[in-house]
């Protein structure tokens, strides 16, 4: 039979059993401690801007992008998106508001900012340095010369230096061509924006510049010898920057969020609201609207403001009405009938107890209240600036037709809230396919279309011009929401920091 002999234990195994518990929880404890900094720690881009709470942009002063307008609330195509990105990412907008788009990129650079939007090209030359997003609009790079001297019809025919912004999407381009173009003559100007430079052309104090397409469009409105002499390039891409980074948790967010705003349109109303109005007054025609400002406007310009007041209006749409009725002529007649600086007809007068259509100050307070009428008998599902400019399409073509055109919308898939689908619709009202179907027939629909938009035109021009009276040039941004480090040019090189319009 065997026996099991006992092992004599010892002082050295009870030490060594110590060491090995010991460690054993040590490492228990380190791998604890561990993995609680590890769920402490943000994973992501996006998890560390959710700790943090808001969404950091650098962006610049443009009328394309971010700037103030005449009521001093911010405002701009890319503002606007970034408005909603921060809401829909449950996030506070903070803008890093810069004179320079260089001066945008290189905060995204040095990781100050998450992205930059700054309104311009995503060229070759800045996505070897930026991961760009998806494409909210496209631009064309043109070169600009001023009515009256010689035309430019290509590079070949340029007799004096093209010159562009330094440090700009439109400098990338402009190097890019002249690689292949060696004897392309041109300048970088330092410490310059495309609004200077266009203002440089239109005042004869330089032949040729080269900017983008949008920013062209906006200035010409306000210098109208400005003019197109060719295109640079083919049209580019506009979207906003991002850090080459391995991390692409915000990139990713940004292109779920502009996907979805296409897909409701929401993109396209943005764009309208900023840029669907652009070109539409020729060269003789903003020239007749700058004098007639100067002229016609300051004898009745205390009625708009009057009867804006007393039907909760801004004056200078009111004015833009106006302009659009009648050129400010309180004689104004029309074959039809309707007579007066806010052309009211005789039913329309009477329904607003107006005594003398011909009396300026009757003609424009019954027009007023006539607006503010329209504007409120709109759906309540209608927002803001849809909703005016539905009500001035109604004004001008007549509240049923309007219902008709939003009833045409909705049957071919548009939204009949958007004024940018409503627009599209408007024209299908001469058609007898469409308006045999509505409720109140034939309508001349495309002149209620270039109503509104000329309407937005002279609009967007009085409020330029009344932003610089107030002190509140639409270039530029409100004070409190820019910063000491952040470069400020001299006001006297930058065109929408004039003390007084050039038109």
């Amino acid at each position: 039979m065997g026996s099991c002999a006992g092992r004599r234990v010892d002082d050295n195994d009870l030490r060594g059993h110590r060491w090995t518990r010991l460690l054993s929880l040590a490492l228990v404890l380190l791998i604890t401690l561990g993995t609680a900094m590890t769920c402490s720690l943000p994973g992501t881009e996006l998890d560390a801007m959710q700790v943090r709470g808001n969404l950091r942009v650098a962006t610049i002063n443009r009328a394309t992008t971010y700037f103030s307008d005449a009521q001093g609330e911010p405002a701009g195509f890319d503002y606007d998106l970034l408005v909603l990105l921060a809401e829909r990412l449950d996030l506070e907008l903070d803008l890093q508001v810069y004179s320079f788009e260089r001066d945008a990129l290189d905060a995204v650079a040095r990781g100050e900012a998450d992205l930059a939007a700054t309104g311009s090209m995503a060229t070759q030359a800045r996505r070897d340095r930026f991961r760009f997003g998806p494409t909210l609009r496209t631009v064309k790079p043109q070169v600009v010369y001023r009515r009256g001297s010689r035309k430019p019809r290509g590079l070949d025919e340029l007799d004096d230096p093209l010159r562009v912004a330094a440090d700009s999407a439109i400098s990338d381009v402009v190097e890019r061509i002249a690689s292949s173009h060696p004897d392309l003559s041109w300048t970088a100007i330092e410490d310059a924006d495309d609004d200077t430079l266009l203002y440089q052309v239109a005042e004869n104090e330089h032949p040729v510049a080269a900017a983008s397409s949008d920013v062209i469009s906006i200035s010409r409105r306000f210098y109208p010898r400005l003019t197109v002499a060719f295109d640079l390039d083919a049209p580019l891409p506009v979207a906003w920057a991002f850090p080459q980074t391995s991390d692409h948790s915000l990139y990713n967010a940004v292109v779920a969020f502009v996907v979805d705003l296409k897909a409701s349109t929401e993109l396209d109303r943005i764009r309208d609201r900023y840029f669907g109005q652009l070109g539409r007054l020729d060269y003789v025609g903003s020239r007749e609207f700058s004098r007639d400002v100067d002229r016609l406007l300051p004898r009745y310009r205390s009625y708009f403001e009057e009867a804006a007041k007393a039907n909760d209006l801004d004056w200078r749409l009111l004015a833009a009405v106006g302009y659009q009725e009648s050129h400010w002529e309180a004689n104004a007649r029309s074959p039809t009938g309707v007579r007066g600086i806010m052309m009211l007809t005789k039913d329309t007068a009477k329904y607003l107890k107006i005594a003398n259509r011909r009396d300026p100050k009757q003609s424009i307070f019954g027009g007023a209240r006539y607006l503010r009428d329209q504007i409120d008998r709109m759906p309540p599902s209608i927002t803001e600036p849809d909703r005016t400019w539905m009500a001035l399409a109604a004004y001008n073509l007549g509240r049923g037709h309007l219902l008709d055109a939003r009833e045409i919308t909705a049957e071919l898939g548009g939204d009949p809230d958007r004024w940018v689908d409503v627009r599209a619709a408007l024209p299908l009202l001469t058609q007898a396919k469409w308006h045999s179907k509505t409720r109140y027939g034939y309508a001349r629909g495309h002149e209620a279309v270039n109503y509104v938009g000329n309407i937005r035109t002279y609009y967007d021009i009085l409020n330029w011009i009344t932003g610089v009276e107030t002190g509140i040039p639409s270039g530029e941004a409100p004070p409190e929401q820019q910063t000491p480090s952040q470069r400020e040019p001299d006001p006297s090189t930058r065109a929408l920091d004039l003390e007084s319009p050039i038109l």
